[in-house]
C-alpha cells in the first residue's frame, strides 16, 4: 500500500502543489469553497427537514436547489480534497483524524443515499410535510456533516 501511496505523491499534480505555495493556496481555497457550498446547503436543508427552521419558501422548491448546490460543493470538495491528499498521502493515512474524517464522510454519504432513496424524500419533493424518517435522517445528516468538518480541522493538529 505504501508503494501505491508513494506513487500518488509522485503524480505531477501533487509535485506541482508540493513545489508551489501559490498553487496549494488556490487548491486549498477551492476545497474550502466546496465545503462552504456543501455545508451551507446541507445545514439549511437539514434544519428545514428536521423541523428546526420554519418559514420561507416551500421545501418542495428549496430541496432540489439545495440538494444540487450541496452536490456541486461535494464534487468540488472531493476533487480538491483528493488533490490535497496527494501532497502527503503516506502521512495522511497514518493520521487518526484523517481516518475518522474518511469514515464519517462515508457514513454521511450513505445517509444521503438513504435519504434520497426513501419514499419520504419523494413526498417532500411533491410538497408533503417531512415524515418522521426524513426528519431523523436530516438530524443524523447534520451530526455527520458537522463531524466531517470537525475531523477535517483536526487533521492539522495531529
Amino acid at each position: 500500500m505504501e508503494a501505491w501511496l508513494t506513487l500518488i505523491g509522485a503524480w505531477p499534480g501533487a509535485r506541482w502543489l508540493q513545489g508551489s505555495g501559490t498553487a496549494y493556496l488556490f487548491v486549498n481555497t477551492a476545497h474550502i469553497l466546496g465545503l462552504a457550498l456543501l455545508l451551507g446547503a446541507i445545514v439549511a436543508l437539514d434544519l428545514r427537514l428536521a423541523g428546526w427552521l420554519r418559514g420561507g419558501a416551500a421545501l418542495a422548491v428549496l430541496a432540489p436547489t439545495l440538494s444540487r448546490t450541496a452536490a456541486a460543493g461535494l464534487g468540488l470538495a472531493l476533487l480538491t480534497g483528493l488533490w490535497l491528499f496527494s501532497v502527503r498521502p503516506v502521512e495522511y493515512v497514518q493520521n487518526p483524524a484523517f481516518l475518522w474524517k474518511m469514515g464519517l464522510l462515508l457514513a454521511a454519504l450513505l445517509n444521503v443515499a438513504w435519504q434520497h432513496a426513501a419514499p419520504g424524500w419523494r413526498g417532500v419533493l411533491a410538497g408533503a410535510r417531512p415524515a418522521a424518517g426524513v426528519r431523523w435522517r436530516a438530524r443524523l445528516s447534520l451530526l455527520l456533516w458537522l463531524s466531517v468538518l470537525l475531523a477535517g480541522r483536526w487533521i492539522g493538529f495531529l
